[in-house]
């Protein structure tokens, strides 16, 4: 049995879809009713209920782990330190089982039958576009976690949705120069055919042409193909480096893939950092060494992640894991923007006073605009939540990959990957 059907299996055992839960272990432990020794402590306090949508099945189903991981990372620190103003926090997560019609049902459930004060989740960019004018409708705040479209914070923002960590014009502003002036002018580009592969190919794109690159073709695929040479296998040209952008089992699939075929001898490889996240490594082996990508986070202790706060974040995120893959996967950018989404929230909801749905509107001025400093609640580092869109500035990190470990190439700090805010609040 694999650790993503391991990982459903205790998850439907344990009913983690149909019941609210204080405390959920990382791998989904059954006894989620039992009370804990902090518990007690709350009393008859009156629960926060933080709903979560995440692909617990289905295509993404391994990303949807690694986010559940991070947002129970954070849960269970704020409760055992107090809870927020002195109240638990309620998790009430949802499988949306990768699919848009069912994030939207499940979604439609959190708000109208939990009646959730606010949301932390979302994966599947697809999914995240479809719920999100429901938050709207029902004036509940949504603290994207994971989803990266370029239009969740452009065309398609809305007053109530958040993403407090980067998205696509942001990294390729960051990793652009590095594109164009240290590894080549001319690139193509090969993307999951979907919103956010579409959206993060026209961000690149527009940044290559920019700083006089060119694309000289673009090849989509669709996610959770498991035979790309078809693609793959047309893509011949005069360029210098293939732009990769993918994610999940299929970050798996076109590396391999593309080594196969000898396109990762013949051109520059780079891409999106997902296309590589820890816990794809030991099936790529060394087939993707000399990969260059870009990340808001990775797993090292190099300047400047070699702090406290990131070490403490890390040893925990190892240990629960290691409880649902004994293979032991390191932490991910799903699991860091899941945790540090929640403490997002927890910050708004302190400032703020936010006490339930009647103090929505005080909750999403407390966000707007809102500063988030590095330290145990922030390992990733310093960030702005943007007042005019929702979207928040990061730094990044361009590596590059060889024998199965990351190695820092730069560090680009977030006030140099500021792009201009393209929304218009609807409501």
């Amino acid at each position: 049995m694999s650790h993503i059907e391991k990982t459903q299996e205790v998850i439907d055992n344990a009913g983690i879809t149909r019941r609210r839960l204080i405390e959920w272990g990382a791998a989904g432990a059954a006894a989620v009713v039992a009370p804990t020794p902090w518990r007690a402590a709350f009393g008859e306090a009156k629960p926060y209920k933080i709903g979560s949508i995440q692909p617990l099945s289905g295509a993404a189903a391994a990303v949807g782990k690694s986010a559940l991981v991070g947002l129970q990372m954070a849960v269970d620190r704020i409760n055992k330190a107090g809870g927020i103003n002195g109240r638990p926090v309620e998790l009430i997560a949802e499988d949306d089982e990768s699919k848009p019609d069912v994030g939207r049902r499940k979604t439609e459930k959190l708000l109208v039958e939990d009646e959730v004060d606010a949301n932390v989740g979302g994966v599947l960019s697809n999914i995240c576009l479809a719920c999100m004018p429901l938050y709207q409708q029902h004036k509940v705040v949504n603290m994207i976690s994971v989803c990266l479209d370029t239009t969740i914070t452009t065309s398609k923002c809305n007053r109530y949705s958040f993403r407090p960590y980067d998205y696509a014009p942001a990294q390729a502003v960051a990793f652009g120069p590095y594109l164009v002036n240290k590894m080549g002018k001319k690139w193509h580009i090969a993307y999951a055919d979907y919103a956010w592969g579409q959206s993060t190919r026209d961000a690149y794109a527009n940044e290559i042409k920019k700083l006089g690159g060119e694309v000289v073709g673009t090849t989509g695929i669709p996610i959770g193909t498991a035979d790309m040479t078809p693609f793959l296998s047309k893509i011949s040209s005069d360029f210098n480096g293939l732009f990769l952008i993918f994610f999940g089992k299929d970050g798996v699939t076109i590396g391999n893939q593309a080594y196969d075929l000898g396109l990762s001898r013949k051109y520059k490889m780079a891409g999106d950092g997902a296309v590589c996240e820890s816990a794809n490594l030991p099936a790529l082996g060394n087939k993707i060494d000399g990969f260059v990508a870009i990340n808001r986070y990775i797993p090292v202790f190099d300047p400047p992640l070699d702090t406290p706060y990131h070490h403490a974040f890390f040893d925990d995120a190892v240990k629960r894991l290691k409880e649902i893959d004994p293979s032991g996967p390191l932490p991910d950018r799903y699991v860091q923007s899941n945790f540090e989404a929640m403490n997002c929230l927890k910050l708004g909801i302190e400032k703020s006073g936010f006490k339930g749905r009647a103090d929505t509107e005080k909750l999403v001025e407390a966000l707007e605009g809102l500063e988030m400093k590095e330290g145990d609640d922030f390992p990733q580092g310093d960030k702005t939540l943007r007042k005019a869109d929702h979207q928040a500035f990061v730094r990044e990190f361009i590596y590059s990959v060889d024998d199965g470990k990351f190695h820092v190439l730069e560090t680009v700090p977030k006030d140099k990957t500021i792009v201009p805010p393209a929304c218009n609040f609807t409501a």
